[in-house]
């Protein structure tokens, strides 16, 4: 990194700042703010919107999707505008360290003992801030994919998985969005394993279903 001409403070500033962004707990802070008690005490315990959703309050749920894509995005975002004199080469990197920092924040939140959430909408934040053209196709997989299949995770999987193969064979992104893009699929299929295996059963909720256990979308 410092061959591409960074410093090694804003390096540091792009993955600590970035986490720190990440581990903001939006579900548990709405839901406690308006005095509906805590996500984690509900549902499948998990922190993201769905979850937030079961408390049956879908401003709260909506809320919660807002700021956990949006502090994905305010990560990339702050790195590309506080970097101005750097090459676009070396701004694409911090931005992709800032963007997968706050992903981390989100799944490993150190405020909530590293339980965080799936990471799906915050995935999509991200995405979208440092290769919108790439965010919106992601995005776009996920609608198609639950459109049809009725499966948000299956669609979630779906699109992370395709994610990296678009940023790298459709949009010819730089490596480090590339790179960026399958750092976070990997993570969305680990964090989905119990999803995983209750699709390979045939025992996935699927949307508009009466049975939901697991927090399964953005």
């Amino acid at each position: 990194m410092l061959a591409l001409g960074i410093d090694a403070k804003l390096v540091s500033a792009a993955v600590i700042g970035g986490y720190l962004l990440g581990t903001i707990p939006f579900g548990v802070l709405v839901m406690k703010a308006a005095g509906a008690g805590d996500p984690r005490a509900i549902g499948s315990g998990n922190i993201g919107a769905t979850n937030v959703l079961r408390s049956g309050r879908r401003d709260l749920a909506a809320l919660t999707l807002v700021g956990d894509g949006g502090k994905g995005a305010l990560a990339v975002l702050l790195a590309w505008s506080l970097t101005t004199a750097l090459a676009p080469e070396s701004r694409t990197l911090l931005c992709a360290l800032a963007g997968g920092s706050a992903f981390l924040g989100h799944l490993f939140p150190v405020w909530l003992g590293f339980k965080g959430g799936k990471g799906v909408a915050t995935f999509y934040g991200t995405l979208i801030a440092v290769a919108w053209p790439l965010g919106l196709a992601a995005g776009a997989t996920w609608l198609a994919v639950a459109y049809f299949l009725r499966i948000s995770s299956l669609a979630a999987l779906v699109s992370a998985a395709l994610a990296p193969l678009l940023a790298l064979l459709v949009f010819d992104q730089p490596y480090p969005v590339t790179a960026l893009a399958l750092f976070m699929a990997v993570l969305i299929f680990v964090r989905h394993q119990e999803n995983i295996r209750r699709l390979l059963r045939g025992e996935e909720p699927r949307i508009g279903g009466k049975k939901a256990e697991e927090d399964t979308a953005p």
